[in-house]
């Protein structure tokens, strides 16, 4: 009997700490976040900045991210949330699943973007500096659909293909392809893994071209590599998936809005390298904030 080569699926997707559910999925999430802002602090205090406003920052933007997630879901999958056919209680059910990146990076970004118009550091640095550490942070993400045996793709024999087994995960109640019963030993392009590798990539190249060209690059214009390249990936990626997913003119829904985040991203890049400030300038901004913070707080402590 010939044994099919595989990547096996984890056996729990959650473990209880006395009364407490701890869910893989969340430690995943978490962990991704972790590297995010590590990544972030290191790239922001070489343009000045200083890690209590990475913290500020980020008490900001993760709990409007993880909203935006919640509802980009919702609003994507209508007919599971509102009547007649689904329940609104539903929406607030958020350890059933159903968190987009695509709403929590675009509420977390509009959350960053209003903090710094307030606090007066340069939107364009700050979002040069998170680009990468957003990309480790969705694949470390990633690892949570791994646990949770969820939004994998098409069958495939391929040596990689996905095995799934029958821990208690939230994906146990996914639909094969087509509606139908998937055949036992059934493997699945692991798009989790495909998509993990693609983020990492990109994390890499963002910083290489920043190292490299740095000083030619106007401010914001490595967000928009990073919007290019989630787009351009999540697409093809999304192209694999069989979980239900509304469909718009024969395609899904996170299909159109990777397209639109790619094509968004190009636009701000070809702007900014025509009407953007340029990266020593508004590093030079920031390092007079900085200071004057300092100085503030400073004398806040001598009061």
């Amino acid at each position: 009997m010939q044994i099919q080569a595989s990547i096996p699926s984890p056996t729990f997707s959650q473990f209880n700490i006395g009364p407490v559910t701890i869910h893989m999925y969340a430690i995943c999430i978490l962990t991704g976040v972790v590297f995010a802002v590590w990544i972030l602090t290191a790239r922001w205090k070489a343009v000045g900045g200083t890690f209590d406003q990475v913290l500020d920052t980020t008490l900001i933007a993760v709990p409007c991210g993880l909203v935006g997630a919640r509802l980009y879901h919702v609003i994507t999958l209508p007919a599971q949330y509102f009547p007649p056919t689904g329940s609104l209680i539903s929406i607030v059910k958020v350890w059933e699943g159903g968190m987009a990146i695509f709403g929590g990076i675009g509420a977390g970004a509009l959350a960053v973007f209003l903090w710094c118009r307030h606090k007066h550091y340069p939107f364009g640095l700050f979002a040069d500096a998170i680009a990468p550490g957003l990309m480790v942070a969705q694949a470390i993400g990633r690892l949570g659909n791994w646990f949770n045996q969820e939004l994998y793709g098409w069958p495939t024999t391929l040596p990689w293909g996905l095995e799934l087994n029958d821990a208690n995960a939230l994906g146990k109640t996914q639909v094969c392809f087509q509606g139908s019963a998937c055949p036992q030993g059934t493997l699945f392009h692991p798009t989790f893994l495909y998509e993990m590798i693609w983020n990492l990539c990109g994390a890499a190249l963002l910083v290489y071209i920043g190292a490299k060209f740095g000083q030619r690059l106007r401010a914001g214009q490595q967000f928009a590599m990073y919007m290019m390249w989630y787009g351009v990936g999540r697409s093809w990626v999304e192209a694999l998936r069989i979980n239900y997913s509304t469909v718009i003119f024969g395609l899904r829904t996170n299909i159109w809005t990777a397209i639109f985040v790619a094509i968004a991203g190009l636009i701000l890049f070809i702007v900014l390298a025509r009407k953007g400030q340029s990266r020593l300038s508004q590093s030079q901004h920031l390092q007079a904030v900085t200071k004057a913070e300092l100085e503030r707080l400073a004398q806040e402590e001598h009061q």
